[in-house]
């Protein structure tokens, strides 16, 4: 995957890029939020301007886009982001840019890593050493991961604060799992669904788990009060950065992009009202329990399918949903098996590897013209993946209550 990445695909971008004049700068995610920071705490400058939106064009792309040029990129690379993320990065605005870059994206694998643990914490999975060493290797070279780590993409930071909030719940460390997803919402459209969920389940035991919905208050306050002080009236300057973000990025859920903004907004809600369901029966599970895994992993692969992003580097939230199917695929399940092994060595997941290694063997033989015409290989099936994923994760959570809710079923 990374030699494919490495090797092919940023050659064929950069032949692309110089054939249109088209511009090539750092292309780093993380800049135009590392360079709104700067300027926001150094210089006190509104990050959601024109000015600086302009500067970081001069960055991102290596100078500002012009909407007279066809062939330039459409994103403008505003700062679409709540003030408050400036926070997590404050530490770094008085570093270079290039040692900011190379240590976020070490910073990143640590945490792409880690997180198979943390995954497996909350799924109350525990597999042999070599099993989670593999796992590891697996989703270091996994499409979604290895794109966001050549980004240096804010997602697999939020994605890892979102794992190490539900392995301190599974853990009962309560208040920090309440704290953490907080911080996690520096992305609230890949995190709201699952705060709703979450706060429901708190609700639903209120005096065991409170401890949940005063960490996550007490951390957001503290948050919005914060970027209240640095930067008044930002919350209605982001609602303006984030309308603009969605008219030049054309943004759209992958339902819409699959059948049509439509039937898309259709199959949304009622893939919401199905996930909702298949959760409602099992909201007062323990966070120790298998079960509370399985509802966590189906709510981020329900977030996946219906929030109006496609990007192929929020696909590692699919990670949690994935391993669960995996452990009921290899499970005694007489009627899960099946469905779920067939699953696990399925196409859409399989694809990417199969592509990326076939290309890479046939490196030596690309000329510039079949590169041209096989590099988009490993990409034919990536909106597939999470619509499966989802599927199965909602069948795996329907078809494997909590034992008291079998137990309730049997009885009727």
């Amino acid at each position: 995957m990374w030699f494919f990445i490495n090797r092919i695909l940023i050659a064929q971008q950069i032949a692309y890029a110089a054939s249109h004049n088209r511009p090539r700068g750092n292309l780093s995610d993380l800049y135009p939020r590392w360079l709104g920071a700067r300027e926001l705490l150094r210089h006190h400058r509104n990050p959601y301007s024109a000015e600086i939106t302009r500067e970081i064009q001069q960055g991102y792309y290596g100078r500002p886009i012009d909407p007279a040029r066809p062939d330039d990129p459409k994103d403008q690379q505003g700062f679409a982001y709540p003030v408050y993320v400036v926070f997590l990065l404050a530490p770094t605005i008085d570093l270079p840019f290039d040692a900011v870059q190379t240590g976020f994206r070490w910073l990143l694998v640590g945490l792409g890593a880690a997180s198979v643990l943390l995954w497996l914490r909350v799924l109350g999975w525990r597999p042999p050493l070599q099993v989670v060493l593999i796992f590891m290797v697996l989703i270091l070279g996994w499409l979604p991961m290895v794109q966001g780590l050549k980004l240096q993409q804010l997602s697999l930071l939020v994605a890892a604060l979102v794992a190490a909030s539900g392995a301190c719940l599974a853990g009962g460390w309560l208040f920090l799992a309440g704290g953490l997803l907080a911080l996690a919402t520096i992305k609230p459209q890949l995190t709201w669904p699952l705060v709703l969920w979450l706060l429901l389940w708190a609700v639903s035991d209120w005096r065991s788990r409170r401890r949940f919905v005063f960490g996550f208050g007490v951390m957001m306050v503290l948050l919005l009060a914060g970027a209240e002080l640095v930067m008044p009236g930002w919350l209605r300057m982001f609602g303006g950065a984030i309308r603009q973000y969605h008219q030049y990025t054309h943004n759209e859920s992958l339902l819409a992009f699959l059948v049509g903004p439509i039937l898309g907004w259709i199959l949304a809600a009622f893939s919401a009202l199905a996930g909702a369901a298949c959760l409602w029966n099992q909201r007062r599970e323990p966070a120790s329990s298998a079960a509370f895994g399985r509802c966590f992993a189906l709510v981020l692969a329900l977030t996946v399918v219906i929030v109006p992003m496609s990007a192929l580097y929020n696909q590692v939230l699919l990670a949690p949903a994935i391993l669960a199917l995996v452990r009921s695929s290899i499970s005694a399940d007489p009627v899960l098996s099946p469905l779920l092994t067939r699953f696990a060595v399925g196409i859409w997941l399989a694809w990417p590897w199969i592509a990326t290694m076939g290309l890479s063997l046939a490196y030596l033989w690309l000329t510039p013209a079949w590169r041209e015409r096989v590099w988009p290989m490993p990409f034919y099936f990536w909106f597939m993946l999470p619509v499966s994923v989802f599927l199965f994760a909602l069948l795996n959570a329907w078809l494997n209550p909590p034992p008291g809710l079998r137990d309730s079923a049997a009885a009727e």
